[in-house]
């Protein structure tokens, strides 16, 4: 499969070539093995499968999935969360806070997460629930995240403080375990971002580096719009640090000095 073979699934899949150009080669390798186990020897054949074959075509998604994530990572974001967001949504709101993490790979970003509510407990007494709802179209990232075991190559972004509180190294020195009792709380699911958001509304959504980076706009659009709906008044949407919302929302406003974080208006 060569570059221009791949543009032809990628106009197929409804995906963005300007998205996946940075990261084609692993995503093209992942492909070219699934075709040889359907027998296909070129992009037209394995068109016509993907039209006949949910399966075949599920699988090919599935494929196409790209987790290139570690904890904290955009630290700035992650400082605002804790000094600024979090605090204010726990003021806001006396009772559960309801979390999205749309495209959530193996879990770095939900275990960051719920690292800073856990630290957030020395300052602020009798600290609500917190629920987060990790949702992923690859249940290979989503059984890593259950696992909470990561590499030392995604903590190059964590505080020590942090890393000695909330981690245990394994047998091997190069992997870290997550404190078991940061598992509580997650609910991980298997879901596609084109078919609608789980749950009722959320108090944040995190949509990084998925949606607005892989997807034309003809089917990130509606699929925004869904998401946003899913939004409470007052919430937050934090995206992608080099991504950009796909239209203008008159009920999203941009939050401090961060271009990818959003408020809601309302409530």
């Amino acid at each position: 499969m060569d570059d221009q073979q791949f543009r032809q699934l990628l106009q197929y899949l409804g995906f963005s070539w300007r998205g996946y150009r940075k990261v084609r080669k692993g995503v093209i390798k992942r492909i070219r093995r699934h075709m040889h186990q359907l027998g296909c020897q070129n992009i037209a054949t394995y068109l016509y499968k993907l039209e006949k074959s949910h399966g075949a075509r599920a699988e090919c998604e599935r494929l196409m999935t790209v987790s290139i994530s570690r904890f904290f990572r955009d630290r700035k974001l992650w400082q605002i969360l804790q000094m600024e967001i979090l605090p204010g949504l726990i003021e806001t709101h006396r009772q559960k806070i309801f979390v999205w993490s749309a495209g959530c790979a193996s879990g770095e970003e939900v275990y960051s997460l719920k690292i800073l509510w856990d630290a957030l407990k020395e300052s602020i007494p009798h600290l609500q629930e917190l629920e987060i709802t990790a949702t992923d179209l690859n249940p290979v990232y989503l059984e890593r995240g259950m696992a909470g075991v990561y590499p030392s190559s995604s903590l190059k972004e964590v505080p020590e403080q942090f890393r000695s509180a909330y981690f245990h190294t394994k047998k091997s020195m190069e992997l870290y375990e997550i404190k078991p009792s940061l598992k509580k709380g997650i609910i991980w699911q298997t879901q596609h971002l084109l078919s609608g958001p789980p749950g009722s509304l959320f108090h944040l959504i995190f949509l990084r580096n998925n949606l607005l980076t892989y997807y034309q706009d003809g089917f990130k659009k509606p699929a925004f719009s869904k998401v946003i709906n899913q939004l409470s008044a007052s919430g937050f949407l934090i995206i992608g640090s080099h991504e950009r919302l796909p239209f203008e929302r008159t009920d999203l406003v941009p939050y401090g000095s961060l271009s990818y974080v959003f408020k809601k208006r309302g409530g």
